[in-house]
């Protein structure tokens, strides 16, 4: 820790994000709220004067041992397996490697505190840690659990067979968590963790980027439902697609998943395309491609109405990115939405895989244009209110005093 000329202490933060790097594309198959949380978080972490490094794993030869980019942190390659691009269930029998760099670093110099971001990242840092001499804190956020996704998802889910049991290994081993919403404190209870060691901070949205004014994306006359993100089964996509019966006057432009001169030969746009030519709405349905994430506010301010229609979600940055540019959202009854979404007053919350409700709930709202307007409305007072990246930077910085201040409470408190 460091002393500034006011006597605060400024850390030595390091994240850990072992396959979501702050630099990647947005909208690929494991690209998505996870690396916009970790590049946000250590911007933020950045500009309130900590020194702050993110570890992601070298997923390209080419890429440099380290970058430090515009916004003040630096990002280290962490070399763990081949350098190519690997499916995150995929990593598992290289976080020992992974964590062999992160103790070879910190025992040369080690973070006053560790936030590790996913489970497999939360395996290597406690296992790098526990192997210094003087052991560093390691806080964990999940940003999705097995146990959840297991539930959901059943067989098909491609996770590692022991991820629930080493997630709950993992309530064990770290000094904190880190949770998202109300929804998964309960989850993290079920898998052991006392009450004392976690704590809730939400994700948040840049309020100076995503703003009601500013560029929109060209659109038509029909009314514009907006999907965003990755192209998984998991994300209701479909259900979105199935909706369209009930609003025959709408089209659902879908914007993530492959480069748009690779959109044709996507698996799941394939099968979201057939699903909309058994529905008779293949004419409505409009796929953008994945976009520059300087792009995606345009998009979202080209909506009548922004959808997030997950079976599960551990939170969910889409809603807050809508609400933030005053579109009004209509999203499923489940995880983190529940706590960002006012039912009723920022928009709507559905059953997830219900179309039939969904279509409903959509005709209703596209409908009534003093409703859409009101919900936009009290969602930029809601984003900014309780979402905005400053604030929830400067709560994690509280919940990292908080644990070092347990550790060494004659130090911090001095």
């Amino acid at each position: 820790m460091r002393t500034d000329q006011l006597g605060t202490y400024r850390l030595r933060i390091d994240l850990v994000s072992e396959h979501a790097s702050p630099l990647a594309a947005i909208g690929g198959v494991d690209a998505g709220g996870q690396n916009v949380h970790v590049a946000a978080l250590a911007a933020g972490l950045a500009a309130r004067g900590h020194e702050v490094t993110v570890h992601t794993r070298r997923d390209d030869a080419a890429l440099p041992e380290r970058v430090t980019t515009e916004d003040g942190y630096d990002v280290a390659h962490v070399t763990a397996g081949p350098a190519e691009p690997l499916p995150k269930d995929e990593l598992l029998e290289h976080m020992p490697a992974f964590a062999r760099v992160l103790r070879h670093g910190w025992a040369a110099q080690a973070p006053d505190v560790v936030h590790a971001h996913f489970w497999m990242s939360g395996l290597a840092s406690v296992e790098a840690s526990a192997s210094l001499l003087a052991p560093v804190p390691v806080l964990q956020t999940f940003h999705a659990l097995g146990s959840v996704k297991r539930r959901h998802q059943g067989d098909a889910d491609p996770s590692p067979a022991e991820r629930v049991d080493l997630e709950r290994g993992l309530c064990r081993d770290v000094s904190h968590v880190v949770a998202t919403c109300s929804d998964e404190v309960f989850e993290l209870r079920r898998l052991g963790l006392p009450s004392d060691r976690v704590s809730v901070v939400p994700c948040g949205v840049d309020t100076s980027v995503f703003t009601p004014r500013g560029p929109v994306a060209p659109r038509g006359d029909r009314k514009r439902l907006l999907v965003l993100g990755r192209l998984v089964e998991r994300k209701g996509q479909d259900d979105a697609v199935r909706a369209l019966r009930a609003v025959p006057g709408a089209e659902l432009v879908v914007v993530g998943g492959p480069a748009p001169d690779a959109i044709d030969a996507d698996p799941e746009v394939r099968r979201l395309r057939g699903i909309a030519a058994e529905a008779g709405v293949a004419d409505r349905l409009v796929f953008a491609g994945s976009v520059a994430r300087a792009d995606v506010p345009a998009w979202v301010r080209s909506a009548d109405v922004v959808l997030a229609v997950p079976w599960y979600e551990p939170f969910g940055i889409t809603p807050l990115e809508a609400m933030a540019c005053g579109r009004p959202v209509v999203a499923t009854a489940v995880g983190g939405l529940q706590d960002t979404v006012a039912d009723g007053v920022t928009g709507d919350l559905v059953p997830p895989r219900d179309p039939e409700r969904l279509g409903e709930v959509l005709a209703a709202l596209l409908s009534d244009d003093a409703r859409r307007a009101a919900y936009g409305a009290a969602g930029v007072q809601r984003a900014r209110a309780r979402y905005r990246w400053a604030r929830v930077v400067a709560d994690t910085e509280t919940v990292y005093r908080q644990v070092l201040a347990r550790r060494r409470p004659v130090e911090v408190a001095r």
